[in-house]
C-alpha cells in the first residue's frame, strides 16, 4: 500500500484551495481574485516576509528567539540604499546583508554572550534599527552631499544606479502568451490556474527566485546535514549538546548572524522594488514575517504557506480593494468544508463509541463553524464595501486571526528563549 506522506496531503490541500477560490471568483465576479496581476502583487509582496521569517527560523531552531527582526530589515533597506546608490544593484545586495547581519550579530552578543533577555534585546534593536538608519541619512544624505544632489534626502536614498535583472521564466512564459489568453476568458478552474501560473512566471524578479531557492535549502541544511543537527540540538537541549562536543555558543553565533542576514535580505528586496531606500517602507513585514514563522511551526514549508496567505491578502488589498469581501464568503465556504469533513469522520467512524459519543469538545467546536460560517455568509451579503481603514489593516487582522487558529498545534523549539551557560545544567 502507497503511503500518504505530508506533501501529498498538502498538494491536495493546495488543490482544494484552488478549487474554492475559483468557485467564489465564479460566484462574486471578482476577477482580480486570481488574476496574474494579483498572483505577480502577492509574490512580490509574500517574498519580504518569506526572508524575515525564515530569518527568525534560523534563530529560534537554535534557540534564540529574534523579534528584532524589524530592526534588521530595516538596517538592511538602509544599506541596500547606500550600497545601490554606490554601486548598484550587487552593491545593493552585498551591503544590505551586512547590514542585516550586523544587526543579528549585536542580537547575539547581547543574548548568547551577556544573557539579556531575549525579547528586551529584540525590542532593543526594533528601536535602534529606525534610529540608526535616521541618523546615518541626516549624515549622509543631508544637502551639499553627493548624495543629496544626487536626489537624496533625510527619509530616502538616491536611486539605485543600474538595473535589478528580471525574468520570464521559460516553457511557460515562453512565444505567445496563452496563458493571459486563457486567463481571460474567465473558464471556471482553467482561466485562475493560467492566471496564477502567469503570476509567477512573468517578469520575476532575482530576488525571489533566491529567496525561493532558500526555503527548500533551508530545509537541507537543518534538516539533512551535521550542521543542521547540531544546530536544532541546541534550540532543543543545548546542555545535552554540550555534553556531545557541540560548541553551542558558536553554533546560536552563526544561526543568530544569518538570521540577520535574511531579515536584511528581505530589505534588499524592497529596496529593489521602490528602486532605493525609503524611510518605513518595511511597514511591519518583519513582525508580519515572525508571525508567518510562527503559524509555520518553526518549518520551511510551512513559512512559505503562512507568507502566501499575507502576500496574497495584500496583493489583492492593493489591487482590487472591493474584492476584500470576499474574504467572508471565502472564509464561510472554508468552513463549511471543515464541518463537512467532521460531520463525514463522525459518521464514518469505525469504533461504535466513538459514533455515539463524539464529546463535548468536539460538538462545540463544530457548532462555532457552523455560526461562523452563517455569520461571515451574512456579512458578504450585507456589507457592499469595507471601509479604507479595515481594508489598509486586513492583513494584520488576517495575521491575528491566523496565529488564534494556528495556536493549536504549535511546537516551538523546547529551549527556545532560554539562557544558557556553558557547564549549567537547566
Amino acid at each position: 500500500m502507497t503511503r500518504v506522506r505530508k506533501y501529498h496531503l498538502a498538494l491536495i490541500g493546495v488543490a482544494g484551495l484552488i478549487l474554492v477560490v475559483s468557485a467564489v471568483r465564479v460566484l462574486t465576479g471578482f476577477n482580480d481574485l486570481t488574476s496574474s496581476g494579483t498572483i505577480g502583487a502577492a509574490l512580490l509582496l509574500a517574498v519580504p516576509i518569506a526572508l524575515a521569517g525564515l530569518g527568525g527560523l534560523w534563530a529560534e531552531r537554535a534557540g534564540v528567539v529574534n523579534i528584532g527582526l524589524e530592526g534588521m530589515m530595516v538596517l538592511g533597506t538602509w544599506f541596500a540604499g547606500w550600497g545601490g546608490y554606490q554601486w548598484g544593484p550587487v552593491g545593493a545586495l552585498v551591503a544590505g546583508l551586512i547590514g542585516g547581519a550586523l544587526g543579528g550579530l549585536l542580537h547575539a552578543i547581547a543574548t548568547v554572550s551577556f544573557g539579556v533577555d531575549h525579547i528586551i534585546s529584540g525590542v532593543a534593536i526594533n528601536l535602534l534599527g529606525p534610529g540608526i538608519t535616521r541618523f546615518l541619512s541626516e549624515v549622509l544624505y543631508k544637502e551639499g552631499t553627493p548624495a543629496g544632489e544626487a536626489g537624496a534626502g533625510i527619509t530616502s536614498s538616491p536611486a539605485v544606479s543600474g538595473q535589478t535583472p528580471e525574468f520570464n521564466l521559460p516553457l511557460l512564459s515562453a512565444g505567445p502568451d496563452l496563458l493571459g489568453r486563457l486567463e481571460s476568458t474567465h473558464w471556471f478552474l482553467l482561466s485562475d490556474l493560467a492566471g496564477i501560473l502567469r503570476g509567477v512566471t512573468h517578469n520575476v524578479n532575482v530576488l525571489v527566485i533566491l529567496a525561493v531557492l532558500l526555503l527548500p535549502l533551508t530545509f537541507y541544511v537543518l534538516w539533512h546535514t551535521a550542521f543542521g543537527l547540531r544546530l536544532r540540538s541546541a534550540g532543543e537541549n543545548p546542555w545535552a549538546a554540550e555534553s556531545l562536543g557541540v560548541n553551542v555558543y558558536r553554533i546560536k553565533y552563526v544561526a543568530v548572524v544569518i538570521s540577520g542576514a535574511f531579515a536584511g535580505l528581505g530589505g534588499v528586496f524592497l529596496v529593489f522594488v521602490s528602486d532605493k531606500y525609503v524611510e518605513g517602507q518595511t511597514q511591519g513585514r518583519g513582525f508580519i514575517g515572525l508571525a508567518a514563522m510562527i503559524f509555520g511551526n518553526w518549518r520551511p514549508g510551512g513559512l512559505a504557506a503562512g507568507s502566501a496567505l499575507f502576500g496574497y491578502a495584500n496583493g489583492l488589498q492593493l489591487r482590487s480593494a472591493p474584492a476584500v469581501n470576499t474574504f467572508f464568503l471565502f472564509g464561510a465556504v472554508l468552513l463549511l468544508v471543515y464541518l463537512g469533513l467532521q460531520i463525514r469522520r463522525l459518521l464514518s467512524a469505525d469504533r461504535p463509541a466513538e459514533l455515539a459519543a463524539p464529546g463535548p469538545r468536539q460538538y462545540t467546536l463544530m457548532g462555532v463553524a457552523a455560526l461562523g460560517a452563517v455569520f461571515l455568509f451574512w456579512l458578504w451579503l450585507t456589507i457592499d464595501q469595507l471601509p479604507n481603514d479595515f481594508i489598509f489593516i486586513t492583513p494584520h487582522v488576517l495575521t491575528l486571526l491566523v496565529l488564534l487558529v494556528a495556536s493549536q498545534r504549535l511546537r516551538m523549539p523546547k529551549a527556545d528563549g532560554v539562557s544558557y551557560r556553558r557547564g549549567e545544567q537547566h
